[in-house]
């Protein structure tokens, strides 16, 4: 099985989501991240979805999103062919002792400090999935309290536009 990352150019309607969903579920695929918001175009939002399948069970599905009537267009995009990026708020226990090797960590990263108390930070890291997977390994002896993380963000490299052809 291999991860894949759908684009969806799509009506903003209620419950479009949940049919969307639906069809992977019905298929027994789980959905390893799903980021849905608007686009440049009032009335359309992009979902980004990625899913690990293989390849002909994923070509029947998309078949199937192409046919529901609020979806205008589904694109797969190739890893070498898209900028994909993952969003993150960790919140991380330090005290006077720790806290210079935290700050050490997000310079190192390139993450930011969003939030400071006495007793916690919290940062914000955007990258692709492994350096975020990375960042988290450095601050785990630190003591991750919380985390939250958004769906895999992903646009296809170059001039081109998923909406293009719907702006003319």
């Amino acid at each position: 099985m291999s991860q894949h990352v759908l684009s969806l150019l799509v009506e903003d309607r209620p419950g479009l989501l949940t049919r969307v969903a639906g069809l992977f579920a019905r298929r027994g695929f789980n959905i390893e991240s799903l980021a849905v918001g608007r686009t440049e175009i009032e009335g359309l939002s992009r979902i980004t979805v990625v899913v690990g399948v293989d390849e002909a069970p994923l070509e029947q599905v998309t078949k199937q999103l192409n046919k529901l009537i609020n979806v205008i267009k589904v694109v797969e995009l190739e890893p070498d062919q898209a900028v994909q990026r993952d969003h993150m708020l960790i919140k991380v226990r330090t005290d006077a002792s720790t806290r210079g090797q935290v700050l050490e960590a997000v310079t190192l990263f390139r993450a930011r400090v969003i939030d400071v108390s006495s007793d916690a930070l919290i940062i914000e890291v955007t990258g692709d999935s492994a350096k975020c997977a990375a960042f988290i390994k450095v601050l785990e002896p630190f003591g991750i309290k919380e985390m939250v993380q958004s769906g895999v963000l992903a646009m296809g490299r170059g001039s081109k536009s998923i909406t293009e052809k719907v702006l003319k």
